[in-house]
Order: C-alpha cells, then sequence, then structure tokens
C-alpha cells in the first residue's frame, strides 16, 4: 500500500481545444517537468502529477497560507494559462484545483464537454480586461472642500474664529456627502459608457489595496470581456475617462489581456480529499 506522501493527483491547470495544440513548452508546478496534456475528444486538458499531501494532507492549511511556498507556484500555474492561451482559447482553472485520479477528471470533461466547447468557442474572438479604480479619499475630500470654500470665501472671512470653525466643519461634512454622490455617479456613467464596448461583465470583490499608497482604497473592481477588434476603443475610453478624474484623486487602473478566469463556466469539479 502506497504511503500517503507518495500517492499522486492530476493538478489542472486549464482546458483548450485539442487541435494544433502538442505541448506546452514552459515549466509546470514544480518548475522542471513541462505540463502533461490528454486530449478528449476536441479537448485538452494540462495537467501535472502532484503528492496530494502537498495540498491535502494535514500541514496543507499552513503551507497554503506560506507566500513563499504559493508565490512561485501560482506564477509557473499563470505562465502555464498564458503559455497555452497564445496558441488556444482556454477555460482557465483556479490554482490549486486537483483530481484525485485521471477517471475522476475525465467524468467532469464528459459531463460538462458542452458548456466548455461553448465557453472556448465564445472566447476565441474575445479578451478579458481588469478595470479598478482607485480612489486616494484625501485628496478627493479636499478637492470637493476647496470647491466649497471657494463659494463661501467672503463669508468665512468675515465670521470670528469660532463661528468660522463651526462653518469649515459643515462644509467639510457637505463636501464629503457630495464626494459620496459624486463617486456614484461617475461609477454608474463610466459603467455605461464601457458598455458600449463589451460584451460582458463581472464585477469582482473590492479588495485592500497593498504597496500604492497610504491612503489609496479600491472603489470599484470590473472585469470585461472584450471582443478583440475593440480593444483600442475600449482602452483609449478608459484613459480619456481616467485623465479627467484623476484630478479629483481617482485613477482608472486597466490591465489585459488576462485568462478568462471572471467568466469561466464553473464546473463540478471533484478535487482530491
Amino acid at each position: 500500500m502506497e504511503s500517503p506522501e507518495t500517492i499522486h493527483g492530476l493538478y489542472l491547470y486549464c482546458l483548450a481545444w485539442s487541435d494544433g495544440l502538442e505541448t506546452v513548452e514552459v515549466a509546470g508546478l514544480n518548475g522542471h517537468q513541462p505540463p502533461l496534456l490528454t486530449r478528449i475528444g476536441e479537448i485538452a486538458a494540462i495537467w501535472s502529477p502532484v503528492l496530494l499531501a502537498e495540498f491535502c494532507g494535514p500541514d496543507a492549511a499552513s503551507r497554503l497560507q506560506d507566500l513563499d511556498w504559493v508565490g512561485p507556484r501560482a506564477c509557473r500555474h499563470e505562465a502555464v494559462v498564458e503559455s497555452v492561451m497564445r496558441r488556444s482559447p482556454v477555460l482557465p482553472l483556479r490554482f490549486g484545483t486537483i483530481f484525485s485520479s485521471w477517471g475522476r477528471l475525465e467524468r467532469v470533461l464528459l459531463d460538462h464537454h458542452e458548456a466548455i466547447a461553448r465557453f472556448l468557442t465564445r472566447v476565441a474572438n474575445q479578451e478579458e480586461w481588469a478595470v479598478k479604480g482607485l480612489l486616494d479619499r484625501p485628496m478627493a475630500k479636499q478637492e470637493f472642500y476647496s470647491r466649497k470654500q471657494a463659494v463661501e470665501g467672503e463669508q468665512l472671512a468675515s465670521l470670528s474664529p469660532g463661528r468660522r470653525y463651526f462653518l469649515e466643519s459643515r462644509l467639510r461634512s457637505e463636501a464629503e456627502q457630495e464626494l459620496g454622490r459624486w463617486l456614484n455617479t461617475v461609477c454608474h456613467n463610466l459603467l455605461s459608457e464601457l458598455r458600449n464596448f463589451v460584451a460582458d461583465l463581472r464585477e469582482r470583490q473590492v479588495r485592500p489595496v497593498a504597496g500604492e499608497g497610504q491612503y489609496q482604497e479600491m472603489i470599484f473592481n470590473w472585469a470585461f470581456m472584450v471582443p478583440k477588434d475593440t480593444v483600442p476603443d475600449f482602452k483609449s475610453r478608459i484613459e480619456a475617462v481616467g485623465a479627467r478624474l484623476a484630478r479629483t484623486g481617482l485613477v482608472l487602473d486597466c490591465s489585459g489581456p488576462w485568462p478568462p478566469y471572471s467568466f469561466s463556466p464553473a464546473l463540478t469539479a471533484e478535487a482530491a480529499p
């Protein structure tokens, strides 16, 4: 009987069309051997054997929280998906998708064959792009306060220090409320404009911003499926709007193309126990 430390599972990177896809030219999860490619009809599964204990053993929880362990492997996962994406549409799987046997993976591919094929056909001429709204809130609040202060300048100058303090406090409170309404309007209008260039969109989780600046916060996090022939217009529109919004402290961060994680259909994937 095999020891748990030697039992292998199948680590799945992505699915693609099998036609014209012979090998994967980058290293897999271990940083040495390239992934394997197995065909089921017109669909190719790109995978590597892995020790189940690394992902599902008693120490897996702490290992998967260790960025020094996860980081290089996540980068290799992404490199494999992007390498395949250059030669075929892909249905990317999330980092850590593992099956305990080929038979179980094959069952999922057969059960979801129609959805997989439909998705690969759809994304053949489309790209996923990400657009994030990053707000320097102190800068934005000061901008709105300065506008109100300019209107009330004469009155402020004529008041005693005590009454001026109370008026300035009221103006700051009103400026913050106006900033909130402005952000809602900006997000609504920008999303409406960008719909003209995209085939689909997803609103993704807003996350804390790391390393972008002490006061910067994420206001929205959108993923768009963009037809390839409209990508230039899509990017130009974001650049034009972004140049205007940046003066008020809101930066638009546009990146891509990415593997279409945000739009991939959910497969009933039985991960290894």
